[in-house]
């Protein structure tokens, strides 16, 4: 009578844990689908905002091409060659600046 008893306890307990368990799994697949809509419905709405945005800019011009006239293509290239050389001495100014500034500091 005994085991019988503690048998039916040990029955009932893994009944009842497995109901929790089961319900707990239930409400986190319903949470799961619900957060799967939202985040549908917020990707189709950030399709469109990405489609009305790339409507608004057009098409961009990329520069000369490959079969462009050469006189062409060598003054875009002097140009970014300038823009590189002024950036570059922008950047060498800053240095010697910072320089003489930790320069100060130290002493």
């Amino acid at each position: 009578m005994l085991w019988f008893s503690v048998w039916t306890v040990l029955v009932l307990a893994t009944l009842g844990g497995a109901f929790l368990l089961g319900r707990s799994l239930w409400r986190s697949t319903v949470a799961l689908g619900r957060e799967l809509s939202r985040a549908a419905d917020v990707t189709a709405q950030l399709a469109e905002r990405v489609d009305e945005l790339q409507a608004a800019a057009g098409t961009r011009e990329t520069g000369p091409t490959l079969f462009a006239d050469r006189d062409v293509l060598r003054a875009r290239l002097d140009e970014l060659r300038e823009a590189a050389a002024a950036r570059r001495a922008e950047r060498a100014e800053r240095h010697v600046a910072t320089r003489l500034r930790w320069q100060a500091f130290w002493r």
